[in-house]
């Protein structure tokens, strides 16, 4: 699926802004895909959460990645198995810090990569991997 054109991202002149725009498409498209957004950038000492999201009645902790080229594989492949296991203690935390309990929650992966036409490409991964 795709999406705004991303010459801002790409005309961003470090890391952390090209982040904060990607992450911006991204949460507008899952605005879109029926998502209401709880929180962004939800931070605590282990880590931190780009998205918290409700789809449904299922809390959702999603971690966004863009890429303005495919050098390095699509964006969701830099979600590894570190990252993934700070966005769990990050997710624990976070549950335990706003007092959560007995609610469905599931990790997603939201990868923007920019496509041949100059727009994000959008794919999403739903359920990614288990806490476990």
């Amino acid at each position: 699926m795709s999406g705004r054109r991303v010459e801002p991202f790409s005309e961003q002149p470090h890391t952390r802004a090209r982040g904060r725009v990607g992450e911006d498409d991204a949460v507008a498209w899952l605005v879109a895909q029926g998502y209401e957004i709880v929180e962004r950038n939800a931070t605590n000492h282990a880590g931190e959460i780009d998205v918290v999201a409700r789809d449904g009645d299922t809390l959702c902790f999603v971690e966004v990645k863009a890429r303005q080229t495919d050098r390095f594989g699509p964006a969701i492949e830099g979600v590894t198995p570190a990252k993934r296991r700070r966005l769990v203690r990050a997710a624990t935390l976070y549950l335990a810090q706003k007092e959560i309990d007995d609610v469905a929650c599931r990790f997603d992966v939201l990868g923007l990569d920019a496509g041949p036409d100059g727009s994000w490409e959008y794919t999403l991964i739903q359920d990614a991997f288990q806490a476990g």
